[in-house]
């Protein structure tokens, strides 16, 4: 296989409604449900083979670089773990050579689901390399088992589906495992959503893994409030799909309001005091509604706008402090490809 290089990208998610829900034990007791959709953001790899037992992993994200002996256990220490656990789980005991380039279009801790997105393009890219037959539905479930398993890093299901399939879904997931059900948006509600959205990175979060562990031990421990939330947030999941299907897009950015308000309840470490800065000077601006779009604590802001306020709060939103960017969505999931390596 020298001579070839090995490709793959997946693309980033927002999450819109039902996230914690995807969360063990919850899922497997109650079920979950979640809306996302994928955007025009992505992780993306490269493999080279090269000759010997060698394995060279170069992360543009973290910088600097990782060599280990593949015929050697890889040592989990915090330095390229996503990609040396892929590699472990998908080439085990076998004596592979190879070099891997890993780069993500938004900065570590987004929210955007970054790390997940980036094991189902790792997962990609060794399919690619072995000539593999995986569905969408594998790729997704072998980027679980080798995030959550393998590596034991808390978190829920819906990144790797989201990145695997790409588009807009309402994924269910239960004991059994994960259904996606495709939204079948019109042109026009998926122009109308871009064009009234925003995405505002409000700065460096707190470790996703953290907070989900509170709100893990809350829930275990019976914590009532933190049970309702997590029903209440099934419940929006249902009605955010209902009204997205339905193009009732304002009341689309209401919901985004009442799911970030019911997503704090699970956790005092999801809100800040920076967040509720951020949000209620873009809620004063006219903003209709939003939330953070991952596990909370920081990362990005999603902000249904009115188009004629949009300018304005973009504005009042710098001044905040924020990097304030525009939104596209992407209709493909995980993609796989083979060049030449002139």
């Amino acid at each position: 296989m020298n001579g070839r290089l090995f490709r793959a990208k997946a693309p980033l998610r927002i999450s819109f409604a039902g996230g914690g829900t995807d969360v063990s034990p919850f899922v497997e007791r109650e079920g979950g449900c979640v809306v996302s959709a994928t955007i025009n953001r992505y992780a993306h790899g490269t493999l080279r083979v090269r000759p010997g037992s060698q394995v060279a992993i170069q992360s543009a994200d973290f910088g600097g670089s990782v060599e280990y002996d593949s015929r050697e256990l890889p040592l989990y220490d915090g330095r390229s773990d996503l990609a040396k656990a892929a590699i472990n789980r998908m080439c085990p005991g076998e004596p592979v050579g190879l070099e891997l380039f890993l780069q993500t279009d938004v900065p570590p801790g987004s929210g955007l689901g970054s790390s997940s997105t980036l094991v189902v393009t790792l997962v990609g890219l060794l399919k690619e390399y072995r000539r593999l037959s995986l569905s969408r539905h594998d790729i997704a479930n072998l980027a679980y088992q080798i995030e959550r398993i393998d590596l034991g890093i808390k978190g829920g299901y819906q990144d790797q589906y989201a990145a695997a399939f790409g588009g807009f879904n309402f994924i269910e997931f239960g004991a059994e495992g994960a259904t996606v059900c495709p939204l079948d948006l019109s042109t026009e509600v998926v122009d109308e959503l871009e064009a009234n959205l925003l995405l505002a990175y409000t700065g460096a979060p707190r470790l996703s893994s953290h907070i989900i562990e509170d709100q893990v031990f809350r829930y275990e421990r019976g914590d009532e409030l933190s049970i309702r939330s997590l029903r209440r947030l099934k419940h929006l999941a249902l009605e955010m799909r209902d009204a997205l299907c339905a193009g009732r897009l304002r009341d689309f950015g209401k919901l985004l309001h009442a799911e970030w308000e019911t997503k704090q309840q699970l956790s005092p470490k999801i809100g800040t005091v920076h967040l509720a800065d951020i949000y209620a000077a873009a809620l004063e601006s006219g903003a209709l509604g939003g939330k953070v779009a991952g596990a909370g604590g920081g990362g990005f802001m999603l902000l249904y706008c009115p188009f004629d306020r949009r300018h304005r709060i973009a504005e009042r939103l710098r001044q905040e402090g924020c990097t304030v960017a525009d939104l596209a969505f992407s209709n493909g999931g995980v993609e796989t490809w083979t060049v030449s390596d002139d």
